[in-house]
C-alpha cells in the first residue's frame, strides 16, 4: 500500500511518511486525494467567513509580521465599537453567516470593550470567531460567556528554537497554554502554521502537522511565508506556495472532518491560489469585509489581494470563482464537524460518568 492510499484508508501517517509526501516532486495525486476526501466527508459546500480587521496595532515584535510594533513605516488604525458592529451588520446583508474579528494584539480593547462588541454581533444570529492573540484564561472565559463561538490562534511553528528566534519576547509554552485553555472552555478551536519560514525544515513542518492532529484542532489554517519588506526578514525571497499547498492537503487527509480555509496569502503568490486550495482539500474562504482606508492598512505581507475592492464586490467575486469550479456556497454557519463529533463524545462520556 502506498502512502497516499494508506492515509486515505486510515487517516494516519508517521512523521517519515509525511516528510515523503512533503518532498513529492509531482504532488497532483496528493491534491486529488485531498479533494476526494473533502468531498466524501464534507460535501461540496464552501463556507464563507466575513473577516473584519479591526486594528493593526500590535504589542508584539514578530520578525515576519508587517504589524510588528517595531515597524514604524505602517500607518496605524483602530476601529471603534460601533464601526465594528455596523460592519458585521452589513456583512449579514451580504449573506455571511460567520464573522471573524481579527487584529494585532492591541491592549486598547480590554475585556469590557470586546464583550460589548461580541454581544452586539451575536444579537444578529451570526457565528463569531475571534483571532486576537494570547489572552488569560479569565479573558477567554469572558469572551466565551459573551457569546464567542470560535477562536483562531496559529502556533506558526512547533520548532521551539525557531519559534524563539522569530517571536522574540514571546513564549512557546504560553502559546500552548492558550490553546489548551480555549479547548477547556469549549471553543471551536483553530490553529495553524506558516510554511516556508526562514530556517524551517521539512522535518519541522511534519512535526507541525502531527501537532495539529494530536491537539486536535477543529480548524487548520495554512499560510505560505511571504517576506515583508518592512521586517527583518525582508531579504528572504522564495515562493512557498507549493509547500503550503502540500501541507494543507496532507492535513485534510489526516483530519477529514475539520474546516480548512483557502487563505488569501495563497492568492498573493498564485493568481489562482484560493481555487487551487479549494481543489486540494479546503472548504472555507474568508473574504475581507473591512471597509475604507483600514482595508489597505492591515499589511501582514506584501501583495495582499482585494485591498482596492468594496466588500460587496469581493463577495460577488469569490462566489463566482467558487461556482466556476462546481462548488456551492454553504448556507449554514459552518460548525466544524470535528468539533461536533468531539463535543458529542465528551457529552456521552460525562453522562456515562454520572450514571456510574
Amino acid at each position: 500500500m502506498d502512502i497516499i492510499q494508506k492515509v486515505i484508508n486510515t487517516h494516519n501517517l508517521t512523521q517519515a511518511e509525511i516528510i515523503e509526501l512533503l518532498n513529492l516532486k509531482e504532488p497532483s495525486a496528493l491534491y486529488a486525494a485531498a479533494d476526494e476526501t473533502r468531498k466524501k466527508y464534507l460535501g461540496g459546500g464552501v463556507h464563507l467567513r466575513g473577516l473584519i480587521e479591526f486594528s493593526n496595532i500590535c504589542k508584539n515584535n514578530c520578525l515576519y509580521c508587517g504589524l510588528r510594533c517595531g515597524n514604524n513605516k505602517i500607518k496605524r488604525y483602530r476601529m471603534d465599537e460601533e464601526t465594528i458592529i455596523s460592519t458585521a451588520r452589513k456583512a449579514k446583508t451580504y449573506g455571511y453567516k460567520t464573522i471573524v474579528l481579527q487584529s494585532g494584539e492591541d491592549p486598547f480593547y480590554d475585556t469590557d470593550k470586546l464583550c460589548r462588541i461580541i454581544k452586539g454581533i451575536k444579537q444578529m444570529d451570526l457565528a463569531l470567531t475571534l483571532s486576537i492573540g494570547e489572552k488569560s484564561y479569565e479573558e477567554y472565559r469572558a469572551y466565551r460567556q459573551a457569546g464567542a463561538d470560535r477562536y483562531l490562534l496559529r502556533i506558526e511553528t512547533t520548532d521551539k528554537a525557531l519559534y524563539k528566534r522569530l517571536d522574540p519576547d514571546m513564549s512557546f509554552e504560553n502559546r500552548l497554554r492558550c490553546l489548551q485553555d480555549l479547548k477547556t472552555l469549549g471553543y471551536e478551536v483553530g490553529s495553524g502554521i506558516m510554511a516556508g519560514l526562514p530556517g524551517q525544515s521539512v522535518e519541522s513542518i511534519a512535526q507541525d502537522i502531527l501537532f495539529l492532529k494530536n491537539l486536535p484542532v477543529d480548524m487548520a489554517g495554512i499560510g505560505p511565508f511571504i517576506a515583508n519588506p518592512d521586517t527583518p526578514l525582508a531579504d528572504y525571497k522564495q515562493n512557498n506556495f507549493e509547500i503550503a499547498l502540500k501541507t494543507m492537503a496532507i492535513i485534510r487527509l489526516l483530519m477529514p472532518l475539520i474546516n480548512i480555509p483557502a487563505t488569501t496569502a495563497m492568492e498573493a503568490l498564485d493568481k489562482d491560489g484560493r481555487i487551487k486550495a479549494l481543489k486540494s482539500g479546503a472548504n472555507v474562504v474568508m473574504p475581507n469585509i473591512t471597509e475604507g482606508e483600514a482595508r489597505k492598512l492591515y499589511i501582514l505581507y506584501p501583495g495582499k489581494i482585494c485591498t482596492g475592492e468594496a466588500p460587496a464586490v469581493c463577495r460577488a467575486c469569490i462566489e463566482g470563482k467558487i461556482k466556476a469550479v462546481g462548488r456551492s456556497i454553504a448556507q449554514d454557519k459552518g460548525v466544524s464537524r470535528a468539533y461536533i463529533r468531539r463535543t458529542e463524545a465528551q457529552t456521552a462520556a460525562e453522562r456515562s460518568e454520572t450514571k456510574s
